[in-house]
């Protein structure tokens, strides 16, 4: 697969113009920042409260904004125009997701200060984090490539929020329960996990099984990312 850095550099330019234009996108990016300033308020320091705000950034955000400029470039027929040029599949993926993964990179290092979370093995967090934002990045395409506009993207999401976001509040409930026993497997579940058990200061053997967890879920979301968009430019 060749990858031109030109061609990457022109669709992410692309994609800021377009994201920049629509106020009705861009304005999402502030909610996970509000969130933050909410639960900073309550005054309860905890690893759930603290990631709360950083999985809802994942799913409002990363997983959001991506479907919507996919959508977009589908709603206005210029995904179409874009398969047929001479840009790789891996320059159009990588063009369409460098935007949105640092624009995550930079939200979430926000929610982090303004809610005081601070790792104690900085390097395994963001690791974990980075790997998270490819896997809704990966979602958000998915999601993107499923629709064929702007507001259906937006109702594509609400189960990636709803599940993903607050995943994690099943650990709240008895081991024994139903939610309990599906939920541990989220990704989020997952990070909100390693997070704890780093803060605990545990070994790397102890992160290892929530890290190795997030990466399956993102190797299997990119992998299914990959493939509808072939079979979206064999469509076209």
């Amino acid at each position: 697969m060749n990858i031109s850095l030109k061609r990457i550099q022109a669709i992410f330019m692309k994609d800021y113009k377009e994201f920049s234009r629509n106020y009705a996108v861009s304005m999402m990016i502030f909610l996970p920042i509000i969130l933050a300033f909410m639960y900073r308020q309550t005054g309860t320091e905890s690893i759930q409260n603290s990631f709360l705000p950083l999985n809802m950034t994942f799913s409002m955000v990363t997983a959001y904004v991506q479907a919507c400029l996919i959508a977009e470039e589908k709603e206005r027929n210029t995904l179409r125009s874009l398969m047929m040029s001479p840009a790789s599949i891996g320059d159009i993926l990588l063009g369409k997701s460098l935007f949105v993964f640092i624009m995550t990179g930079v939200i979430l290092a926000i929610c982090a200060n303004i809610v005081g979370y601070t790792p104690n093995q900085i390097a395994v967090i963001m690791l974990a984090l980075a790997i998270s934002t490819v896997f809704y990045v990966a979602l958000g395409t998915i999601c993107g490539l499923f629709t064929k506009s702007v507001m259906e993207a937006s109702l594509a999401v609400l189960p990636v929020v709803l599940i993903f976001s607050f995943g994690p509040m099943a650990l709240f409930l008895n081991e024994t329960h139903i939610i309990y026993k599906i939920g541990q497997w989220l990704p989020s579940t997952q990070l909100v996990i390693l997070a704890e058990q780093s803060q605990q200061g545990a070994s790397f053997g102890g992160i290892a099984e929530p890290l190795v967890i997030i990466l399956l879920w993102t190797i299997i979301a990119v992998a299914a990312a990959v493939i509808l968009f072939k079979k979206r430019t064999k469509d076209e």
